[in-house]
């Protein structure tokens, strides 16, 4: 067996403070009132987050570029006959890489629909003035009720995956994850993980911190 360090730490953090925070969305955004303001910190630190992935995903660890998860629908239906190549038990599979698509476009559109959301009581989202009316009603609504509820399946999916692979092909998903490395049979190229592309991941942070931050400020302009 092979030691292969898959995940770097930019990733790792990445997955469990996302994670975190929406866990943490979805239990202030069901409690409500003043709970609101730290409902609407958390969505802005989720976009940060996710504009961190978007960069990262094309100059972070080798596993972590979207080059290596991006799977022509041959190999998805390869995967699904059991017929998967080897690599695709290194990083995300084909059906693990749909997972993680669908879950950052559906968390994106739930975090833009938040900025021009309004309850019309006390919160409402920094992009609400440059919009119509109707385009506020209706990104409210989506953000309270289809999006949350496509939130709520897919995270469900997601732990059923995890759950998936740990008993059914005794695949431990999360401990990789959390220490970077995976036990393979076979040797494949590792994930560069130094100090260098550590302080990489801190200035692109930085900078996708300051681009929100002026995003937000954009809604007390005014």
């Amino acid at each position: 067996m092979h030691t292969i360090r898959v995940w770097d730490l930019p990733t790792r953090l990445f997955h469990w403070l996302l994670a975190a925070c929406v866990i943490g969305l979805i239990v202030t955004g069901s409690i409500g009132g003043n709970w609101m303001n730290w409902h609407l910190r958390l969505g802005y630190a989720v976009l940060t987050l996710l504009l961190f992935r978007l960069v990262w995903g094309f100059i972070g660890g080798h596993w972590s570029r979207f080059t290596r998860f991006i799977y022509a629908p041959s190999s998805l239906a390869a995967y699904l006959r059991g017929r998967g190549r080897p690599e695709h038990s290194v990083g995300h599979s084909p059906l693990g890489a749909l997972s993680v698509f669908a879950l950052l476009l559906i968390l994106a559109a739930q975090v833009g629909t938040g900025l021009m959301s309004d309850d019309e009581i006390a919160f409402f989202g920094p992009l609400v003035r440059f919009v119509s009316g109707e385009t506020v009603s209706l990104a409210t609504g989506y953000h309270k009720e289809i999006g949350k509820l496509i939130v709520f399946v897919l995270v469900g999916l997601h732990l059923l995956a995890i759950a998936y692979y740990k008993w059914v092909k005794k695949q431990g998903l999360v401990r990789p994850m959390m220490v970077g490395d995976k036990q393979l049979p076979v040797p494949v190229p590792s994930t560069r993980d130094t100090a260098g592309t550590r302080l990489l991941a801190l200035v692109v942070l930085g900078l996708c911190t300051a681009a929100v931050s002026w995003l937000v400020s954009l809604g007390n302009a005014f």
